[in-house]
């Protein structure tokens, strides 16, 4: 696993599992510990630290179940709600046709097309990148934005309005990778 593949893995997880949910409990104990920072591909060092400093596990719950889950939502995170015309088939479609086992659950979630990322990471051949550039280009992308800039907003707690933040250099340098990649 790469440094662009663990990074998708830990934002996308963070995104797409509610706090509380036991399989992320060693990630936030590196999170809490401040052991994160070592094995994190960016320099992020401050926002890192602010994270650290606002892990308040009944709280990261509550105010997630908020932002992302239920019709009452405050930044709903599936992509076909935020681009006009989009529909979570195309999403399905496009990561089953590269073999990707998708759960029943939504495929256009934000922390599942991150976790997809990771997943196309890891299954690609060496300087193969145009899953990825497809994925980031039309399905990302377009709205990732104004997604973070909603969580940010409406977050009540710093712990996801600093996610936010990382997620959104994150993303950025991760594209930019994607396009070194493909001028070589």
């Amino acid at each position: 696993m790469n440094e662009f593949s663990i990074l998708c893995r830990v934002l996308g997880s963070l995104y797409y599992r509610q706090p509380q949910d036991p399989l992320l409990a060693p990630l936030f104990t590196l999170i809490k510990d401040g052991k994160l920072a070592a094995s994190w591909p960016l320099e992020q060092d401050e926002l890192l630290s602010r994270l650290q400093k606002n892990v308040d596990e009944d709280a990261l719950a509550s105010d997630y179940a908020a932002l992302f889950t239920g019709p009452d939502c405050r930044v709903t995170p599936f992509r076909s709600a935020w681009v006009e015309g989009a529909t979570e088939a195309e999403v399905r479609v496009f990561l089953s046709a590269r073999g990707m086992p998708l759960a029943e659950t939504p495929a256009d979630h934000f922390g599942t097309l991150l976790l997809a990322a990771s997943w196309l990471e890891d299954q690609s051949t060496e300087d193969e990148s145009e899953a990825q550039e497809t994925l980031f280009a039309e399905f990302l992308l377009p709205w990732c934005d104004t997604f973070l800039g909603k969580v940010e907003a409406h977050a009540v707690t710093a712990f996801w309005r600093t996610l936010a933040q990382i997620t959104r250099e994150a993303i950025g340098a991760m594209w930019e990778e994607l396009q070194e990649d493909e001028a070589e």
